[in-house]
């Protein structure tokens, strides 16, 4: 007889909980719509219509540190020559050279590539180099290295940073 009961209040039973959730859902959905805007009363000004509010001040520029290790040095480097490619994204190696020469540092402890390859095709990629406090301030630049890249690495053996021949430095 229990079971006879509550068959006959099952649909009843369905249909006030299937109810009472599509109540809380649409309640919730209301609850995450865009807020309402307040409403505008005449004679007064909105707060969002005031002076804008003060930007943060943008970071200084980085700068040569001579005490400092080449890691230390790193983002100075990577700002001179984004500059240079900024300038001009087909810059030569002697660009970067003259970018690096002009923000301090000493060209003596400088090597480049070539920009040319010997059957005098455009190079893949240029490199450029700085001696740096016992390290090497290494850049890579051009289409076979997609984009700029940089590296502090230890001096060769050689007492060089770079591998292979290199562009003199005679400008």
């Amino acid at each position: 007889m229990r079971t006879a009961r509550w068959s006959a209040r099952r649909p009843r039973y369905t249909v006030v909980v299937v109810a009472a959730v599509l109540l809380l859902g649409v309640g919730l959905t209301a609850c995450t719509g865009a807020p309402a805007e307040a409403p505008a009363t005449s004679g007064t000004a909105q707060a969002s219509s005031a002076a804008p509010e003060p930007s943060a001040t943008p970071a200084p520029d980085p700068v040569l540190l001579p005490d400092g290790s080449a890691s230390e040095n790193l983002v100075y480097f990577n700002f001179l020559a984004a500059a240079v490619t900024k300038a001009n994204p087909n810059a030569d190696g002697r660009a970067y050279i003259d970018a690096l020469v002009a923000g301090g540092f000493d060209r003596t402890a400088m090597e480049v590539s070539f920009d040319r390859t010997q059957a005098d095709l455009a190079a893949d990629s240029i490199q450029f180099s700085v001696r740096f406090n016992g390290e090497c301030l290494i850049g890579q630049i051009g289409p076979a290295s997609d984009g700029f890249h940089s590296v502090v690495a230890p001096i060769l053996s050689t007492g060089l940073c770079l591998v292979g021949s290199t562009r003199q430095i005679d400008w």
